[in-house]
């Protein structure tokens, strides 16, 4: 309240009580005292830059060597913060060069008593590994020692942290890793497995990052009749996802989302590739219309590309809380990733270690098992496409009648895997495949589940891509089915439904210009068109619907939209 009321009269000696009580408080007792301190000193920092407060950095140094066990943590916690949020601040700032003073003092700290001071000191260093500074580089002899020291270590989140580091590095500095790389994959191997989930998510980068290697098939190949098993198996949701699951395996249809369900919609292409396809699924659902990212920039950026792509799928596009098991990036997402570029890397090379978990999985009485096996046959759709060709007739009736299973995460999964092998599905006879894949897919784009209608109606639209004008003898019911819909779907899947709307007006074209068509599409648009304020971010994805329908239909969207306004 002091300060409070005085703030607007001595904000400059407010601001320096504010600093001096945050130094005095970093060896309090409490660890939420000290937590919380960090993040003022962070938030300063980043707001301030650290020229504004250049007693900070050297008096967190000297609090290392304090000798007093909390101060010494309350300091690297704070240092680890402000690493995490004005990395590029210590990268860039040229005064007393402080990297050149901290890295090797993070590097001595690693070998600390305290696990806790431990893993954060290597935390600290990771932030650094593949940056434009060169500081960590000058002491990368004495980083892989400190390294390969910890890799036993029973602290999970110290092996969290050498699994990290030996993850950038590989990354960054891969001919320096040469003379060590049997070590480091026989031990990230064994850690992918780790029996905490997280540790092992942490490994599990460690193939993403091999697979944009030029050497990949030489390091890898004599692993593979380990790592695929391995991949797969993480694949499977885990026991920690049990009440996640639950929920998602409702009946919700009817269930309005809350608004904070809703995730920021970004314009994009219709087409993906089918690379962003397995991203938008990784751990089980649809993925519409979602975040398209620019990949580019090395690993950090890779993994939040994958982190949006496969969120657009898991958390349904458009919904799932910050804290939701399913739309975070996690060991299935990544073992999913994983197993997706190496099958690109490999091609028809892993079926010979896939083909007997395929068997086993897709023909699992458990349903999660069947599930993983149905993702993993998505996952290598693109890479392995050639050669399971071979095996799709029998595998596309099984999938069929996995649409039909009485578990929505199945179905949903299985509405994405088929959506991966459309291309092979058009060059069928229609009547074997396209036609019994159309209607499943309407009946699952009503589904009573809000994913499995998100996954149906993405698939449909990737179908509507490849089949283009051979959809026209089934118009009938496909337009019947989007619009009842519309009485079905709540807000974010709404947004799905506009997409595939649209998407079939790109691929039939002017087959849809038939009065029963308009008549029954075009007032369902147009009422949700005016329950919408000017200002309302579903204009964007309505509109886009709007005007792929007026090209169809043979009109200009602003003579569309006079005649309603008319």
């Amino acid at each position: 309240n002091n300060i409070k009321n005085h703030y607007q009269l001595y904000p400059a000696e407010v601001l320096e009580c504010v600093k001096r009580a945050c130094l005095a408080c970093l060896g309090d007792r409490s660890a939420m005292i000290r937590a919380t301190v960090g993040t003022i000193i962070t938030t300063m920092v980043s707001k301030a830059r650290l020229e504004a407060w250049p007693e900070l950095m050297p008096h967190l140094v000297a609090s290392l060597d304090s000798g007093d066990e909390f101060l010494v943590e309350g300091s690297f916690s704070a240092m680890h913060k402000i690493c995490e949020d004005s990395k590029q601040l210590l990268e860039d700032t040229p005064v007393s060069q402080p990297l050149g003073i901290l890295i090797p003092k993070f590097i001595e700290f690693t070998g600390h008593r305290n696990a806790k001071v431990r893993s954060l000191a290597l935390g600290c260093i990771n932030q650094f590994i593949g940056g434009h500074s060169q500081a960590p580089m000058q002491y990368l002899d004495r980083l892989l020692e400190s390294v390969f020291r910890l890799a036993e270590d029973t602290d999970t989140e110290v092996r969290k942290q050498v699994c990290s580091s030996l993850v950038l590095l590989v990354d960054s500095r891969m001919g320096y890793l040469l003379p060590y790389m049997t070590s480091i994959l026989e031990f990230m191997l064994l850690r992918t497995q780790d029996p905490d989930e997280f540790v092992a998510q942490e490994a599990c980068e460690l193939w993403l990052a091999i697979a944009d290697q030029p050497n990949c098939q030489e390091l890898l190949r004599p692993y593979l009749p380990k790592l695929i098993p391995v991949l797969c198996r993480g694949m499977k949701y885990s026991e920690s996802d049990a009440e996640a699951l639950e929920l998602e395996n409702r009946e919700d249809a009817h269930i309005p989302d809350r608004e904070s369900d809703i995730r920021p919609r970004f314009h994009r292409t219709r087409s993906k590739t089918a690379s962003q396809h397995l991203h938008d699924c990784a751990a089980g659902g649809g993925g519409a219309s979602g975040e398209d990212a620019d990949a580019s920039g090395g690993l950090e950026q890779q993994q939040q590309d994958l982190l949006l792509l496969a969120e657009s799928g898991d958390a349904d596009d458009s919904g799932g809380g910050g804290d939701d098991i399913l739309s975070s990036w996690n060991l299935r997402k990544c073992s999913a990733a994983a197993l997706d570029v190496l099958a690109n890397v490999f091609r028809d090379e892993l079926l010979e270690h896939l083909l007997p978990i395929l068997k086993d999985t897709l023909l699992s009485e458990r349903w999660d098992v069947k599930e993983s096996g149905i993702l993993i046959l998505g996952a290598v759709a693109e890479g392995c496409l050639q050669g399971v060709t071979a095996y799709l007739p029998e595998l596309f009736r099984l999938l069929l009648t996995c649409l039909q299973h009485a578990k929505p995460l199945v179905r949903s999964i299985t509405c994405w895997t088929l959506s991966r092998y459309a291309h092979w599905i058009v060059t069928q006879p229609h009547e074997l495949c396209l036609k019994p894949l159309l209607y499943e897919l309407l009946n699952r784009i009503l589904d009573t589940n809000k994913r499995v209608q998100e996954a149906a109606c993405s698939a449909f639209a990737t179908l509507e891509e490849e089949t283009c004008s051979d959809l026209v003898p089934y118009l009938g019911d496909i337009v019947q089915t989007l619009v009842f819909a519309f009485q079905r779907y709540q807000h974010k899947n709404l947004l799905i439904l506009y997409d595939a709307i649209g998407t079939l007006a790109d691929s039939v074209g002017s087959h849809l210009n038939q009065e029963a068509f308009v008549q029954l599409l075009m007032p369902r648009l147009f009422q949700k068109w005016e329950s919408l304020n000017d200002d309302d971010k579903d204009l964007f994805p309505l509109l886009e619907c709007l005007s792929s329908l007026a090209t169809a239909l043979g009109c200009w969207l602003p003579a569309l939209l006079r005649a309603r306004v008319r």
